[in-house]
């Protein structure tokens, strides 16, 4: 069992865990992250403080939300980070990122929010869409996650990993892979590649929608049943005539759709709404 403790923690299933520890890629982290003095960062899933430590020695001031008790009280008492350091206990997939933004008073100081983070792969994708809520308080984000996941992020239209996730990481965000990690940089070693993402929020939306329940529905019908054409797909939100009013191919299959193409569907469906039930769009996984 020993490879699953490191630095005297035993690694948690539930939580993910999966600690870094090759100095490499951690100096290089922090590098992309290029965190300075005065900026008010956050550090989601701190863990050991891999990449907490080296952060904190760049900046006067470190905000880190850890939900494994053992590990924060562990942050709470560092040796020499602790003056440095703002420890919230809480999940961050329920945490309110505004009220954080609204105490610290980053308004007045014409700041914005940096988070990073070495994510647990299980909640990655969830926590995005969580976050992405939030886009227009945050700087940046840098995030260490599945390398399949950062492929999704950053993929384009008629590709195989294109799918919501990009279009909803495109349609809030600038998205720039900045490294590869190799399993071999973590303890216990993940069955995967990672990969080291930087998510810029725009400062203003390229394609806005009227309402995002219709892009998310529009983007999870289509790509539900990426194999089938758009025509039978979203059959139950479009007639043929409106996608060939709407300059969409009614024989294009989802991944072939840019952003634009996407978020026009979504406003007709805003301006149009058709008469089925708002069910909740469950995130991809």
């Amino acid at each position: 069992m020993h490879s699953k403790k490191h630095l005297g923690h035993t690694a948690r299933k539930r939580f993910g865990q999966n600690f870094l520890h090759d100095d490499n890629v951690i100096q290089n982290i922090v590098a992309a992250i290029y965190p300075q003095p005065n900026q008010f960062l956050v550090e989601i899933g701190p863990g050991l403080g891999a990449l907490t430590e080296p952060v904190a020695e760049q900046t006067h001031h470190l905000t880190v939300l850890e939900l494994d008790r053992d590990l924060a009280e562990r942050l709470r008492h560092h040796p020499f980070l602790h003056q440095k350091l703002t420890v919230i206990e809480t999940d961050a997939m329920q945490f309110d990122f505004a009220q954080l933004y609204s105490t610290e008073k980053l308004a007045e100081k014409q700041q914005k929010l940096r988070i990073f983070g070495n994510l647990p792969y299980n909640i990655s994708t969830p926590l995005m869409f969580h976050l992405f809520k939030y886009h227009d308080i945050i700087q940046d984000m840098h995030f260490m996650l599945q390398k399949e996941v950062v492929k999704r992020l950053c993929a384009t239209p008629n590709s195989k990993a294109y799918g919501r996730l990009t279009i909803m990481a495109q349609y809030y965000c600038q998205v720039l892979p900045v490294l590869e990690v190799p399993p071999t940089a973590f303890k216990p070693a993940p069955k995967v590649d990672s990969a080291v993402v930087r998510l810029v929020p725009h400062t203003q939306l390229p394609h806005p929608v009227k309402d995002l329940y219709w892009l998310n529905r529009v983007c999870s019908q289509a790509f539900n049943q990426r194999r089938k054409t758009l025509r039978n797909a979203l059959s139950s939100l479009f007639s043929e005539e409106n996608l060939t009013a709407l300059s969409i191919d009614s024989n294009a299959r989802a991944e072939n759709l840019s952003i634009a193409d996407y978020a026009r569907l979504a406003n007709y469906l805003a301006d149009n709404p058709p008469e089925i039930e708002r069910t909740e769009i469950q995130d991809e996984e």
